[in-house]
C-alpha cells in the first residue's frame, strides 16, 4: 500500500471487511488535521479536544482511500489524530450512531470518502500488542531487560529499574510483594499474560520483567497507556482488582504502595 503522497506505507488494515464509508463535508466542519503536526498537543477528529500525541493514534490515507494506522507517527503524509480511548473507537454494533460519527469524521479530515474497518478497534488493540511485544524483545536482547521474581525484584530494590513489567494474569498478592521495597519511583505495565512473557524471554511463562531507566521504557509506558484506552481502562492504582485492568498504573514509590 501506498500513501496519497506515492511513498509506500508501512503498515495497513489489509484483510478487512470494510463498511464505512462517507463523503467529506470540510465547509461545514473545521478540518483537524489544518493545525499542521507542530509541538506536543494533537486534536482529535471526534472529540476535537487537543491532548499529548502519546495518547492518541495517527492515521494516514492510502490512494485507495484505505485508513492507515501509523503507530510510531512517522509515516508521510497528512496525519489524521484520534485518541486511543474506546468511547471514541466505536464499532458497528455500538449503542446510537457512534461508530457513523466516527466515520464521518474520517472522511471529513481526509477531505474525501474514507474507508473504516469495522473493527478498527480490535486490529489496532492487536497492533499494540505486536509493538509491545517487539520493544520488550528489543530491551532484553539490548540488555536492558530482565525476567524472573528474583532477578527482576533486585533490580527494582537496587534502583535500576525504571519499569516494571507484570503479568496481567499474575497473582495480585505475588505483585505486591515483588515491588515491595522499591528504591524509587517505578512505573508498572500489566499489557500480556504470562504465556506471552514468556515467549519473549524463552520461557514457558514470565510474570515479573524489570526495564532499565530509558527510551524503550518509556515507550513501553507509552503504548501500555494506549492499549489501556482502547481496551476502556486508564490509569489505575495497584489497589484495583488488577482482573479487571488492561494496560498501565501509577508509579509505586519506595514503600511498594501507589
Amino acid at each position: 500500500m501506498r500513501t496519497a503522497s506515492g511513498t509506500p506505507a508501512r503498515a495497513s488494515l489489509s484483510g478487512a471487511s470494510v463498511t464505512g464509508t462517507f463523503l467529506a463535508e470540510t465547509s461545514l466542519v473545521e478540518d483537524a488535521t489544518d493545525e499542521g503536526e507542530t509541538g506536543p498537543l494533537r486534536r482529535c477528529i471526534v472529540t476535537r479536544e487537543r491532548q499529548p500525541k502519546e495518547r492518541m493514534i495517527r492515521f494516514v490515507i492510502g490512494p485507495d482511500r484505505a485508513l492507515v494506522p501509523d503507530l510510531a507517527a512517522r509515516l508521510p503524509g497528512r496525519g489524521i489524530w484520534l485518541s486511543a480511548s474506546r468511547d471514541v473507537l466505536q464499532d458497528p454494533g455500538a449503542q446510537g450512531d457512534a461508530y457513523r460519527q466516527l466515520v464521518r469524521a474520517f472522511a471529513r479530515a481526509a477531505r474525501g470518502p474514507v474507508s473504516v474497518p469495522p473493527n478498527l478497534r480490535e486490529m489496532l488493540e492487536a497492533a499494540l500488542l505486536r509493538r509491545i511485544g517487539e520493544l520488550l524483545g528489543l530491551a532484553r536482547r539490548a540488555g536492558q531487560a530482565i525476567a524472573g521474581f528474583e532477578k527482576a525484584r533486585e533490580w527494582v530494590r537496587g534502583g535500576q529499574a525504571g519499569l516494571a513489567v507484570q503479568a496481567s494474569d499474575g497473582s495480585e498478592a505475588e505483585r505486591t510483594r515483588f515491588l515491595s521495597g522499591a528504591a524509587v519511583s517505578v512505573s508498572v505495565i500489566d499489557p500480556l499474560p504470562a504465556e506471552a512473557l514468556g515467549r519473549i524471554f524463552a520461557k514457558d511463562h514470565v510474570v515479573h520483567v524489570a526495564i532499565a531507566p530509558g527510551k524503550l521504557a518509556n515507550a513501553l509506558v507509552i503504548e501500555a497507556g494506549r492499549l489501556a484506552g482502547l481496551r476502556g481502562f486508564g490509569r489505575v492504582s495497584m489497589g484495583t482488582d488488577r482482573r479487571e485492568t488492561a494496560g498501565v498504573n501509577i508509579e509505586v514509590g519506595a514503600t511498594g504502595k501507589a
